[in-house]
């Protein structure tokens, strides 16, 4: 199952190829924000709060839809702490 992760924008680690450090349930990881970037200039800034999905963040989102999107997939059980697992196992360079 794959599933789209809220997750934090802790530091954007490298501006040029759009990649920022995200915080997901305590697993930090890199991602690329690019799919953020529009004409109004509003891409991700740290702080932001992020639906991450296979790397990307595909859209921000507010910090209650971030919360209560966490309890909902932590209520999941096992399909979550799945996805938490694979998440630690990956990493984009």
């Amino acid at each position: 199952m794959c599933l789209a992760i809220p997750g934090q924008l802790v530091d954007l680690v490298d501006e040029e190829k759009r990649l920022a450090r995200v915080d997901v349930a305590g697993v930090r990881r890199t991602v690329n924000v690019g799919l953020l970037d529009g004409d109004d200039g509003g891409g991700a800034a740290p702080g932001d709060w992020v639906l991450i999905h296979v790397g990307f963040a595909m859209s921000k989102i507010d910090e209650e839809e971030a919360r209560a999107t966490l309890e909902l997939l932590e209520g999941m059980g096992a399909d979550y702490e799945q996805e938490l697992e694979e998440l630690k196992a990956s990493a984009i360079e």
